[in-house]
């Protein structure tokens, strides 16, 4: 089997930033197209103007420059891997549910991701992005751990 697409979310985080090897290594062997995501989630009480009009805020708009920093920053260290990316921001309210649709819409049929390892109550009520990829995609997800 091949891997032509080849998707790999990040959060800004040390952690999301491990995958970048793993994921350039199987792009060089199979030859696939890489792309890189984050999600900006955006809350439905904040965000209204936004959803409705389209008029954004200020703190839409950090987020926004705070997530193109990070997508740049994955983009370089895929860069200084030889491999060049397309980059995409994704907007949605729920991070694994925006990124189930990116992998749909881009025709994407693998996903390298980190995992933050967390247990217990930080698992609880942060919740894990990788296991419900895992659990809702109908392709392979490689969980890479720090």
């Amino acid at each position: 089997m091949t891997y032509q697409n080849i998707l790999v979310p990040v959060d800004g985080s040390e952690t999301a930033m491990t995958v970048v090897k793993h994921a350039a290594e199987l792009a060089k062997k199979f030859n696939s197209k890489v792309t890189v995501v984050q999600v900006m989630t955006l809350d439905p009480y904040i965000a209204s103007e936004y959803f409705a009009y389209g008029q954004s805020n200020q703190l839409i708009e950090r987020a926004r420059n705070f997530i193109k920093e990070n997508i740049e920053k994955a983009q370089q260290a895929f860069a200084a891997e030889g491999i060049d990316v397309e980059t995409l921001l994704l907007e949605g309210e729920n991070i694994h549910q925006t990124i189930a649709q990116a992998v749909a819409d881009h025709k994407i049929d693998l996903v390298v991701l980190s995992s933050h390892g967390r247990t217990g109550i930080k698992k609880l009520f942060l919740g894990s992005v990788a296991q419900s990829l895992i659990t809702e995609l109908n392709i392979p997800v490689l969980v890479v751990k720090s």
